[in-house]
This record gives C-alpha cells, sequence and structure tokens, in this order.
C-alpha cells in the first residue's frame, strides 16, 4: 500500500525541488487547474507514458487527485510501484485541500 504524505510535506517537497508531483485527473482538469509543477498521468496512461516522463524510477514522486474519495491518486501510485518505481506516496487530501490552504495552483498543458 502507498504511504500518504501530507500539505505540508507536499510544499516543501516543492519548494526544495525534491518532489516530483503527478496529477491523476483526467486532461480537462488537469487544464483546469493543478499543482505548480505537476505532470498529468492517468492510470490508462501509466505503463505506456511513465518511462518518459518518469525515467528515474528512484525520484520521490507525489501523486494526487481531487481528494480522499478520489480514487485515481491511488490507482496511478499503485501501477508506478508495480512498474518499479520506489519512492512513491499520495497526497490523499489532493488539489482541494490544497486550494482550501490559499496554496497556488498552475492552468493549462504543459509546454
Amino acid at each position: 500500500m502507498t504511504s500518504t504524505i501530507d500539505r505540508d510535506a507536499v510544499r516543501a517537497g516543492l519548494e526544495t525541488g525534491e518532489i516530483v508531483l503527478v496529477d491523476a485527473l483526467p486532461d480537462s482538469y488537469y487544464a483546469a487547474r493543478h499543482l505548480p509543477g505537476a505532470i498529468n498521468l492517468v492510470a490508462d496512461d501509466v505503463a505506456a507514458k511513465a518511462p518518459a516522463l518518469l525515467p528515474d524510477k528512484a525520484a520521490a514522486i507525489v501523486t494526487y487527485c481531487s481528494n480522499p474519495a478520489c480514487a485515481n491518486s491511488g490507482q496511478v501510485a499503485a501501477q508506478l510501484e508495480r512498474l518499479g518505481y520506489t519512492n512513491v506516496r499520495k497526497y490523499a487530501a489532493g488539489i482541494e485541500d490544497w486550494v482550501n490552504a490559499g496554496l497556488p495552483t498552475e492552468i493549462g498543458q504543459p509546454a
């Protein structure tokens, strides 16, 4: 089972550049709003896209989706772990927690 990470730890990891954020929501949700620097990777695409998007299997990866009721982040995290990623955690509170805390988000697709 994937371990979890809280908002403060996510924020600290972003500030230091020590984590890679993975938004596990569909493209339209990602384009509308995502955490700063997050990449978009949904469960159906993990096997095909993870090697290119996440080449370092030892990197500190944090998956997230909407809120604790959303299963997407857990599904993506589990698939990454099955592919051999060794440092995957889940921000279970998700983007709703982040936004409710007044923290910044980004919009649009990556360049």
